[in-house]
C-alpha cells in the first residue's frame, strides 16, 4: 500500500498502462489496415486477368469477333446471291418469253446470249459464240431504212447489217427499225427489222450490242396480198359494172319483148348473169374476210 501512495511508482504504473493500450490499439490498427490491403488486392486479381493470362483473353476475344463477322459476311454474301438468281431467273424468263428475238454481242464481236425467239428467226439452234457475219451471213440493210446508217458511206451503197452491230460496239451508236432481207441456213427467205443497241455499265463503260430482231415476213407477205386484193379489186368492179351494162340490157329487151321464148331466154340469161356476179362478189368478200383476219392475227402476235 505504501508503494502505491508513492506518487513516482503512481505516475510510472500511469503511464505503462497507456503505452499499453497505445500498442494494442496501433496493433488493432495494423491488422485492420493489412487486411482491407489484402481484400483489395483479391478484387483487382479477380477483376482483371494477370499478365500471363492477358494475352489468351485478348486472342480469344478477337477470335469471336472475326468468327461473328464472318457469319455477318456469309449472310450478306447468301442474300446477294439469292437477290442475284431471282434477276436472273427474271431475266431469263423475260427473254423466253418474248415474241422478238434478242441477240446480245460482246465486245469482241460474238454472241454472249439469245432467246428462243431469236433461234427460231434466225434459224440456228444455238448462235452462242458466232460472229455478226456468221450470223447474218451478208444480208443487207435496205435502202429505204438506212436514214441512220453510218456516217461517210454513201446513201445508195449497200450497209451489210453486221457492220451496224460493228459499228454499236465501235462507236456506241444506235440503229433504229432497219430493215433487211435475210436468209437462214435452211434457205428460207424472210423480211427481218432489227434495232441495234449499245449495252452500257453503271459507269457508262460499253459491255457489248443488243439486237432485237422482228420477223416482217407475214407482214410483207400480208401486204403484198392486199395490194393483190387492191387490183383484184379494181378488176371486180368493171366486171361488176359490165354485168350490170349486160343485165340492164338484158332487161330493156325483156320489157319491149312480145315474144314469150325470147323473154324465157332473156330471163335466162338474167339469172346466170347474177349467179355469176353473186358468185364473184361473194369469194371476193370472203377473201377479204380472211385477209382481214391475217392480218388482225399479225398485229396481235407483234404487240
Amino acid at each position: 500500500m505504501k508503494i502505491l501512495t508513492n506518487p513516482l511508482i503512481l505516475r510510472a504504473a500511469v503511464v505503462l498502462f497507456c503505452a499499453t493500450l497505445a500498442f494494442l490499439t496501433g496493433l488493432i490498427l495494423m491488422r485492420l489496415l493489412r487486411k482491407n490491403i489484402d481484400d483489395e488486392s483479391d478484387l483487382a486479381g479477380e477483376a482483371s486477368p494477370s499478365l500471363e493470362t492477358l494475352p489468351l483473353h485478348l486472342f480469344n476475344t478477337v477470335i469471336q469477333q472475326l468468327k461473328q463477322q464472318k457469319h455477318e459476311l456469309q449472310v450478306q454474301t447468301q442474300e446477294e446471291q439469292r437477290r442475284a438468281r431471282t434477276t436472273e431467273n427474271f431475266s431469263q424468263a423475260v427473254l423466253s418469253n418474248l415474241s422478238s428475238g434478242v441477240v446480245v454481242f460482246g465486245l469482241n464481236g460474238l454472241v454472249k446470249q439469245s432467246n428462243p425467239a431469236a433461234k427460231e428467226i434466225l434459224g440456228f439452234a444455238s448462235p452462242t459464240g458466232m460472229s455478226a457475219e456468221d450470223i447474218f451471213r451478208g444480208a443487207a440493210v435496205s435502202s429505204d431504212s438506212t436514214g441512220n446508217v453510218s456516217s461517210g458511206r454513201p446513201t445508195n451503197a449497200p450497209v451489210p447489217l453486221a457492220g451496224e452491230v460493228h459499228s454499236a460496239l465501235r462507236q456506241g451508236s444506235k440503229r433504229r427499225q432497219i430493215e433487211a432481207d435475210y436468209i437462214t441456213p435452211r434457205g428460207d427467205k424472210r423480211r427481218i427489222a432489227v434495232t441495234v443497241s449499245p449495252v452500257p455499265s453503271v459507269d457508262g463503260t460499253l459491255l457489248g450490242a443488243a439486237c432485237l430482231i422482228n420477223d416482217l415476213s407475214e407482214f410483207e407477205r400480208i401486204r403484198r396480198l392486199q395490194e393483190l386484193h387492191g387490183e383484184i379489186s379494181a378488176e371486180m368492179a368493171l366486171a361488176l359494172r359490165n354485168s350490170l351494162t349486160t343485165i340492164s340490157g338484158y332487161a330493156q329487151q325483156l320489157a319491149h319483148n312480145r315474144d314469150p321464148e325470147l323473154a324465157q331466154q332473156l330471163a335466162a340469161d338474167i339469172a346466170n348473169e347474177a349467179a355469176q356476179l353473186d358468185h364473184s362478189i361473194g369469194g371476193f368478200l370472203t377473201e377479204k374476210r380472211a385477209l382481214n383476219g391475217m392480218a388482225a392475227q399479225a398485229g396481235s402476235a407483234d404487240s
